[in-house]
């Protein structure tokens, strides 16, 4: 990550972003207080969520139309913030999982706690294109691996060395 002096924004900049992010973590901690607590056992599912949130926002296509206005994206799969200051900000943040992650955290977690089915539905949708995600990683990863192990048999079987007479 670059220092602020070498990108075309101003401290301030990150400031009104962190202060914007603060003040909405405040109002559902505030608008939360006389509501029930989240369950232990629905952090699993709220995380689950988060990720997948996080990553179509970040990554897919389908998502282009949201982050183009504050990122490029390169004919060769990079991106790259556009403008300056608040803009650019703003496309490194779109860049960055975890820094999405955060905010969708945070909408999730408003959701649940103001409108429990809707965010139940919403957690469920998402948690499982997470748990898809990680299912078609392994289903790669292991046809990879067994790809790999079928290479050598494929080239033929392999000449014993002369034997010494």
């Amino acid at each position: 990550m670059k220092p602020v002096s070498q990108t075309p924004t101003e401290a301030v900049d990150y400031a009104a972003l962190s202060a914007l992010y603060g003040s909405l973590v405040a109002a559902t901690a505030y608008s939360a207080r006389r509501r029930e607590p989240i369950p232990a056992r629905e952090l699993v599912p709220i995380s689950a969520a988060t990720f997948a949130l996080s990553k179509l926002i970040v990554h897919e296509k389908v998502e282009t139309w949201l982050r183009r206005p504050f990122v490029e994206e390169l004919p060769e799969g990079r991106k790259r913030p556009r403008g300056r200051r608040m803009r650019y900000a703003v496309g490194e943040l779109l860049n960055c999982t975890r820094c999405v992650g955060a905010w969708s955290a945070l909408g999730i977690v408003a959701l649940r706690l103001h409108s429990p089915p809707a965010a139940r539905t919403l957690t469920t949708v998402l948690a499982a294109s997470a748990g898809n995600d990680f299912l078609q990683a392994g289903f790669s990863w292991v046809c990879a691996r067994s790809d790999a192990r079928e290479e050598p048999a494929a080239s033929g079987p392999v000449a014993a060395p002369p034997r010494a007479a």
